[in-house]
This record gives C-alpha cells, sequence and structure tokens, in this order.
C-alpha cells in the first residue's frame, strides 16, 4: 500500500502545483484510486469526485456510457473505458478524468477477456487521451486491484505531466 500512497502524493503535488482536478471512474477497483488518493492530506484541493459504476446500469446512468457500447463490446474494453472517462470529465469539475474497467477475478473471465484484463482511459479537458491495455493474468483479485491503482495514477500524472 505504501507504493500506491506514494505515488497518490506524488500526484496530489503535482496536480496542485499546477491547479488540476480530477475525476475517477472506476469499476473493478471499486473505488481504490480515490480513496488512495484521499489517503493524502490536501487531496481536498485536487480531487473533484469519484464514482464507482460496477453495473453496466451505472454505467450508463452516472456517466453516459451508451447502451450500445456496452452491448456491442461489453464492459471490459477501450471502448466503454474510454466512454467512462469521457462522462466522468463531463459530469465534473475536474481538468483531468480516469476510468478503469476489467476482469479482476477469481471468476468472471473468458478466453477473449481472461482474469486480469484490465482498461484504462484517462482524459484531459485539452482533448488529450490515452488508453492502455494491461494483462495482469490470475494474480489475485487484490493484486489486479491495486495493480490497476497504480497503472491509473500514473497515467493521471502523465496527462498532468504534459500540460
Amino acid at each position: 500500500m505504501t507504493t500506491l500512497i506514494a505515488q497518490a502524493s506524488a500526484l496530489i503535488d503535482l496536480c496542485r502545483r499546477g491547479n488540476l482536478r480530477i475525476a475517477t471512474a472506476e469499476s473493478c477497483t471499486g473505488g481504490l484510486i480515490a480513496a488512495t488518493l484521499t489517503e493524502v492530506p490536501g487531496s481536498s484541493a485536487v480531487l473533484d469526485c469519484g464514482y464507482v459504476t460496477y453495473s453496466n446500469a451505472a454505467k450508463q446512468a452516472m456517466l453516459g456510457v451508451p447502451a450500445a457500447t456496452l452491448q456491442t463490446f461489453g464492459a471490459v474494453s477501450r471502448e466503454t473505458a474510454e466512454a467512462m472517462a469521457a462522462g466522468a470529465l463531463a459530469r465534473s469539475q475536474a481538468e483531468l478524468a480516469v476510468s478503469v474497467t476489467g476482469v479482476a477475478g477469481p471468476g468472471g473471465g473468458t478466453q477473449d477477456k481472461p482474469v486480469g484484463l484490465v482498461h484504462f482511459a484517462a482524459v484531459a479537458r485539452n482533448g488529450a487521451l490515452i488508453h492502455r491495455e494491461r494483462r495482469f493474468g490470475d494474480i489475485g483479485r487484490a493484486q489486479v486491484r491495486h495493480a490497476s491503482a497504480i497503472e491509473a495514477m500514473a497515467m493521471l500524472r502523465e496527462l498532468a505531466e504534459s500540460r
């Protein structure tokens, strides 16, 4: 957990210096990213909001992910991750947003979408967009969630540094 907290602290400092706020849209991480950010004193100056949208219905209602996107590509897809991030940004006062959607396991995987597959998207108000797909493997639910939170914060930092 200390790696997560250290990364969150560095991200909070960077965003505070750049006057940037963050929104999160989390599925398989279940709020871990937002929770980790709020472990850092002063995070209220940076974290605008966090959405935990575990179900497809929540992704549609809270983030505006189109039903057609979910039907065509599934919840665990590049398209859904990008729609989640865009929705979080549009519904917040943040300058940066990140989304995470994946299969943490131990069940739920398929041949096409195995346990450990996670899609990430990070977007900025200036139009910058980053997508990443990671295949962590069947390393355990907690480890997939932890690795996903680290990846998401790294993507936010990348966007913040490029501004």
